[in-house]
């Protein structure tokens, strides 16, 4: 049995209990569900009106939804831009699999799910649906952006149920590079939970090389962001921007002939950024994995991971003038992070570097505090 269905995709609002859409079902008189009432969430795009959507249903073999702008998916994902056209909201349930030993979302689930707004918004601006949220331009051009630093501040990990909610906007950063910030919020209360900023690159997908940002590129690109800087850090001198050290042998903690995962590649064939994470709290000492939880890590990412990489992880305590410094600045950025206790605080350094010859493939940093007594 085959069922063809035909529905206008151009609806601006989807509701729980009703898509406003005109279908017909062959071989069938239309339904109307008892459903619950929910909120409405309401998607729209300043690029141009959503295409027409087939949608063919079968319990034969083949089966196929198309959900690209405008489609399915865009209609029933908690998320959409904002009135001004130039940022993104988008809403998360926690579910069980992403919590971890603590019985909260782990960092890598955090990481993910920035991961995963950032995206949405690019697509629902049109930008290419390939995984590097490119512009026409850009594909002509076959360039796309890197990753070169990602800085993540989480002052309350959700737990299991949480919805959380994630702001999103991106900015030009020099004349080779563009900016990325989130906030997250827990959505039952308001109160902001974490921050987060990277800086991206522009890269020849063909020579590996960087490339200036050209004036046609920029046009495209910087139409959807705000004319006024908005930073999810605007405080100065705050922790996103420290520099990261290069960790000297010998170090202190090592994890080594750490190797890349077939789950571990992304749709472009190299090691997803949120990977690198998870080597580096590989190298962690587990007494303080025991007795406190992540606070801030800050990555530079200095070469891109390949499937047949094999990657020692190394970790050293952060030097007391380093961690002094760092200090100092948690006083200055006005983070949930600043307590009186920073004592209890202990930072350490990074480095991940290929077995054979030690090229260097990333730099961290993180912060931990003590967990809260149960």
């Amino acid at each position: 049995m085959l069922l063809k269905v035909s529905c206008n995709a151009a609806v601006a609002a989807y509701a729980g209990d009703q898509i406003q859409a005109k279908c017909r079902v062959v071989g069938q008189s239309p339904s109307r569900p008892n459903l619950p009432r929910r909120h409405a969430v309401a998607f729209s795009s300043p690029v141009a009106k959503a295409p027409l959507v087939q949608a063919v249903v079968s319990e034969g073999r083949a089966s196929r939804v198309e959900s690209g702008p405008g489609g399915l998916a865009d209609r029933l994902r908690l998320g959409s831009l904002t009135e001004d056209g130039l940022s993104y909201k988008e809403k998360f349930i926690v579910r069980c699999y992403e919590v971890g030993i603590n019985k909260t979302a782990t960092v890598e689930t955090i990481a993910n799910l920035l991961q995963e707004v950032a995206c949405n918004h690019a697509q629902s601006v049109g930008y290419s649906t390939d995984g590097f949220g490119t512009t026409t331009t850009m594909r002509k051009l076959h360039l796309i952006w890197v990753t070169a630093r990602m800085h993540i501040e989480i002052y309350k990990y959700p737990a299991w149920s949480d919805v959380v909610e994630i702001k999103t906007w991106y900015q030009g950063e020099g004349r080779i590079g563009t900016r990325r910030d989130w906030i997250l919020k827990n959505y039952g209360t308001g109160q902001v939970i974490g921050r987060a900023t990277s800086k991206w690159v522009m890269m020849n997908q063909d020579t590996r090389r960087f490339q200036k940002v050209s004036d046609d590129v920029r046009a495209e690109h910087l139409v959807f962001a705000p004319r006024e800087l908005r930073l999810a850090f605007p405080e100065d001198n705050n922790r996103s921007l420290k520099k990261i050290s290069k960790l000297e042998d010998p170090a202190q903690h090592s994890k080594l002939g750490l190797v890349p995962r077939r789950a571990d590649l992304d749709m472009n064939q190299h090691v997803n950024n949120v990977a690198y994470i998870g080597w580096i709290l590989e190298s962690m000492p587990q007494e303080i994995m025991d007795t406190h939880e992540l606070q801030a890590i800050t990555l530079d990412y200095r070469r891109e991971g390949q499937h047949d990489d094999v990657v020692d992880s190394l970790t050293s305590l952060e030097s007391i003038d380093e961690s002094e410094a760092v200090s100092e600045l948690q006083g200055i950025n006005g983070s949930a992070t600043s307590t009186a206790n920073n004592q209890e605080c202990l930072n350490f350094q990074h480095l991940l570097r290929l077995s054979g010859d030690g090229l260097e493939i990333n730099r961290g940093r993180t912060e931990w505090r003590k967990k809260a007594a149960r």
